[in-house]
């Protein structure tokens, strides 16, 4: 909205060309998100608390947790408000990248809330169904990954209507361009064709596959917030040099025109999440909920297949696998176990690991500070393969 403003006047005012550098409303999208959710913090928690909208804390978890029984829930409606603000305000709403990002963020934000809405308001303790949670994941996640098939191919829409065009017309056996191959980091000339199925596939894949990850991790204090904000600015830049051809060019990574303004969006999710870990950290004032953590991990997951970087979302964003394998390996090794034995058996104290370790004497801060500073290193290394191919 600015920038289309800004155009308008720039003939009688210079200096609204800054408007025009990605750089300059990234910054200023970040900031507009911290200051958004800092503002109205204490006013959605107060809401919050007056709906008796509180979380509910399983007994059999480890027993510090029982005093968090009743805190707010839902507040990851804060951080889609600021985001949502933010994007407005500071992006090109022409850019044909900024609206399957805002239509799997929002979409799942509202799976979220619809799921937390049945647990803490109607107190139904299962909340949404799995199986209904699962559709509406995979409908959005199907949604968005067959446009991102040809958007990322195609430099402009007509370009993105004419590729689809091409591709019923071969009879749907047409493959794509070189740059939606899946890439493989540290090699300069490695990626693997997946042609439009494959791509929607491992699309759908790495957005549903990542918003339940994120929500898995949402289970300590601040525990999914910050890793968010890291491996979100990361991805950011990474869209910022992917959207560059000299950049791309120097980098050996695949040039896709108009990626670079998903770094605004990305500052906005920093942005939101900073403002909401000054609220969310230990002691929380109010938990995310799935409102918060599927949006987020939706969004991660979209902007990774957007700047062709899946598995390097997997080294950055490796403290969300680990906590996805350590559910999926106790499940599996109890249903397994209670099969052969007639007695489950568990590879943890419990699952996800964060728990795991309290119970193994970590404090709550210790495990979250931890998780931050693993996530951090996975970070640097994930940026350092952009360069070491």
């Amino acid at each position: 909205m600015l920038l289309w403003l800004a155009n308008m006047f720039q003939q009688e005012y210079g200096f609204l060309r800054v408007f025009n550098f990605i750089t300059f409303r990234a910054v200023f999208a970040t900031l507009t998100a911290l200051a958004i959710g800092l503002f109205f913090g204490p006013a959605v928690i107060r809401m919050l608390t007056r709906l008796k909208v509180g979380q509910a804390v399983r007994t059999d978890g480890p027993q510090t947790h029982l005093v968090k029984s009743g805190t707010p829930t839902m507040g990851g409606a804060l951080i889609l408000i600021a985001i949502a603000v933010a994007t407005v305000l500071w992006c090109d709403w022409s850019n044909r990248f900024i609206w399957p990002v805002i239509l799997v963020t929002f979409g799942f934000g509202a799976i979220g809330w619809a799921d937390d809405y049945r647990k803490v308001v109607h107190k139904d303790p299962k909340g949404m169904p799995s199986r209904e949670k699962y559709f509406w994941q995979s409908l959005i996640g199907l949604i968005a990954a067959f446009y991102l098939a040809f958007s990322v191919s195609g430099e402009t829409n007509i370009k993105v209507w004419q590729l689809f065009m091409a591709w019923v017309q071969s009879g749907f056996s047409m493959d794509l361009p070189p740059k939606a191959d899946l890439i493989v980091p540290f090699f300069k000339t490695i990626s693997y064709p997946l042609g439009v199925w494959g791509f929607i596939a491992l699309t759908y894949f790495v957005i549903v596959g990542t918003s339940n990850a994120v929500n898995l991790t949402d289970g300590l204090d601040g525990l999914a917030a910050m890793p968010t904000v890291m491996v979100g600015s990361a991805l950011g830049l990474i869209a910022y040099l992917t959207g560059s051809a000299n950049y791309a060019r120097y980098l050996f990574i695949p040039h896709i025109p108009g990626a670079g303004e998903l770094l605004i969006f990305c500052g906005a999710m920093a942005g939101a999440c900073l403002a909401f870990l000054w609220y969310n950290a230990h002691p929380a004032q109010v938990f995310m909920g799935d409102v918060g953590a599927l949006a987020l991990g939706g969004a991660l997951g979209t902007v990774a297949v957007i700047v062709r970087q899946e598995i390097v979302l997997f080294i950055m964003g490796g403290v969300f696998v680990v906590e996805t394998l350590s559910v999926m390996l106790q499940v599996a090794w109890f249903k397994y176990t209670k099969m052969r034995t007639g007695v489950g058996r568990r590879v943890l104290l419990m699952a996800p690991l964060h728990h795991h370790y309290e119970q193994k004497g970590w404090k709550e801060t210790q495990v979250v500070v931890r998780f931050w500073i693993i996530t951090m290193i996975l970070v640097l290394f994930g940026l350092s393969t952009l360069k070491l191919r």
